[in-house]
């Protein structure tokens, strides 16, 4: 295994010390907006933003049903300031204080409501998602190679505004952002071993969960697996992270559309009637470490599929470690843990990186100097 680079502090990173201090604050405002919270609930998600800015890290109360763990997980974390712990779990912790804070484990009437729902449901009913819909239609007619290539790159780049599957169906050009592309290998991996189960790892709901069905759909219509397995967050995380309630909105989209949407929509509520698709989540997905610390019955999972497809940012950060890597350092070196064969689908959102040529490199940090963080750039990252 790859010797590890050093885990990357909040206060270390202007990106992550943006998050504390202007991003968090904002996303609360937002709530507030969004919610008929009452006065506790007011007051704990500000003292939460102040905390955040200024203050020290404090646990979660006792009465909360999982204060145990997280006293462990953070037993010589608590009384520091977020900004000198490790973004990972600090980013981790917030999210968990943010739903104790609104309620969401707590008795009536707000347990279980998600509180970022607002804002995944504007996006469902959006313009992005009716443009993907819409253009299914168009895309359905490619052959089989190309119109994997364009699902495979909409399921990449599916959360940003301007993208979807109008561009991938040749009206632009997304594999310019591509800093590092392994989609052919990805694509012979699933065609050599057809028949097998592939595993995709959800990012965010709203247009990119209806990329990711639509992919699987693909996946699963052409033979390149026998099932698959979608995995996502148990309890909100992140904003736009995706739950099963979230999968349940996506198809409901696609089943309310017409055309080829309508017809993938069909297909995959029949693919999961007869056992083809499973979605599945575990609570180690809402914890605050990498993918090294994975139970054993998730690992098992894992290492029975012919490949894991891991989406979006916080995946990738989660399955090299978030560290302050040589960027030009094998992808394969620091993904050796994981078990099974891995792919990571990832538009870049924060510092960490790896598997870059030195050419490449030295032009984007020339060309474009936030490139690590913009969301501009994108990559496909194979390790058979």
């Amino acid at each position: 295994m790859t010797q590890k680079a050093p885990v990357i502090i909040s206060s270390e990173s202007p990106f992550a010390s943006d998050v504390f201090a202007k991003r968090h604050p904002a996303l609360i405002d937002r709530l507030v907006a969004a919610w008929p919270f009452g006065p506790e609930q007011r007051q704990a998600l500000f003292a939460l933003a102040e905390e955040g800015v200024h203050g020290v890290i404090h646990p979660l109360p006792d009465r909360a049903a999982d204060a145990g763990l997280w006293r462990d997980w953070g037993s010589d974390l608590y009384g520091r300031p977020w900004a000198e712990v490790p973004f990972l779990w600090a980013e981790s912790f917030f999210y968990r204080r943010l739903l104790e804070a609104t309620g969401y484990f707590e008795p009536e009437p707000w347990r279980g409501i998600d509180p970022f729902a607002p804002f995944k449901q504007a996006e469902l009913a959006g313009e992005v998602v009716s443009a993907e819909i819409a253009a299914l239609d168009d895309v359905v007619g490619l052959a089989e190679a190309e119109l994997g290539q364009a699902l495979l790159l909409s399921s990449l780049w599916g959360n940003r505004a301007d993208l979807g599957f109008q561009i991938t169906a040749g009206r632009g050009n997304e594999a310019s952002g591509l800093v590092a592309d392994d989609s052919a290998r990805l694509w012979e991996l699933l065609r050599s071993e057809a028949g097998g189960t592939v595993a995709v790892v959800a990012d965010n709901a709203g247009s990119e969960m209806v990329a990711d069905l639509v992919l699987i759909d693909h996946l699963l219509t052409h033979g390149l697996a026998r099932e698959a397995v979608l995995h996502v967050k148990p309890s909100p995380y992140h904003v736009s992270d995706a739950t099963l309630a979230d999968v349940a909105d996506c198809l409901r989209a696609l089943l309310l559309s017409k055309g080829e949407a309508r017809a993938v929509g069909e297909r995959l509520r029949e693919a999961a009637a007869i056992g083809r698709l499973h979605v599945r989540t575990d609570t180690f997905f809402c914890a605050p470490f990498d993918f090294t610390a994975m139970p054993g019955a998730l690992r098992r999972q894992f290492a029975s599929a012919t490949v894991t497809i891991l989406k979006g940012d916080l995946n990738y950060r989660r399955l090299i470690g978030d560290r302050w890597w040589e960027p030009t350092i094998p992808f394969a070196g620091v993904t050796d843990h994981f078990p099974g064969r891995v792919a990571a689908l990832r538009t870049l959102k924060s510092d960490v990186i790896v598997g870059l040529e030195p050419g490449a490199l030295t032009e984007l940090n020339a060309r474009a100097p936030h490139w690590r963080t913009s969301g501009t750039h994108a990559v496909v990252q194979v390790r058979s």
